[in-house]
């Protein structure tokens, strides 16, 4: 049958359709941790949805994802699982993505977040430089590179070296912490922060201001997006949830 649903119309159906799918039942009596910490459920081992098996670098991990599984209630709700989430991402990505992950992560250090500064109000400009400047102070004393400032959102390049020298501090990680290292990229926007994030040189409430100061100023001028918080309040949950598996990484 013809309808007169436009393109866009028909994305937002399929993808409303898509999230208010029920969510599968749980299927499952008891939660375990087997050999090589996997992950068990009724003795079976999880798979990853790549199918490869959920095994955790150690045991803290383990018992962080499998207390989420344990926690589903009725339902297996996967948004309320985010480190199961990162810890599936980190095995699926680890090793043939490697590459592509450090590529992209370079990319992000060419275009930092904490070098594209407003020139106005004076509120911003202040805010911008007490949470922004320590991550360049960070980056000069620790990786020996100088990244430049500029004001406005037009991208100015970087030097090779300075880049060189983030991707050669990501090179550095195992796999594992690779990939939080670059999901913890992609939330905050800044490659140098996160590097600060999974060394420890930077703390949780530390890392979450500097990632969001030019939404908490505009929540301070104009008040709270209904919409927006709850994708603020996502954010959150997976930025925590990265964070918990790095200090579970120890």
């Amino acid at each position: 049958m013809m309808t007169d649903e436009t393109d866009d119309e028909r994305m937002i159906r399929l993808s409303k359709d898509r999230y208010e799918r029920p969510l599968p039942k749980r299927f499952y009596k008891t939660v375990g941790i087997g050999e090589g910490n996997a992950i068990l459920l009724d003795g079976r081992a999880v798979k990853t949805p790549m199918k490869a098996p959920l095994q955790l670098p150690n045991r803290a991990i383990a018992e962080a994802v499998a207390a989420e599984w344990e926690a589903q209630v009725g339902v297996i709700n996967p948004g309320a699982m985010p480190i199961t989430k990162y810890a599936n991402t980190a095995i699926d990505r680890a090793i043939p993505e490697r590459d592509m992950v450090l590529n992209d992560f370079a990319s992000y250090a060419g275009s930092d977040l904490v070098c594209y500064r407003a020139d106005r109000p004076p509120e911003l400009v202040k805010l911008q430089s007490l949470h922004w400047n320590p991550v360049l102070e960070d980056a000069q004393r620790v990786l020996s590179a100088h990244f430049r400032m500029t004001i406005g959102i037009v991208h100015i390049p970087q030097d090779n070296t300075a880049i060189a020298a983030a991707r050669a501090a990501a090179e550095a990680y195992d796999p594992f912490r690779l990939t939080l290292l670059y999901n913890l990229t992609t939330l905050t926007g800044s490659a140098l922060l996160s590097l600060m994030l999974l060394s420890g040189r930077a703390g949780e409430e530390q890392g979450w201001a500097a990632a969001n100061v030019d939404e908490d100023y505009q929540i301070s001028q104009w008040g709270e997006d209904e919409e927006a918080m709850r994708r603020r309040a996502s954010r959150r949950q997976d930025y925590v949830a990265l964070l918990q598996l790095v200090n579970l990484l120890g």
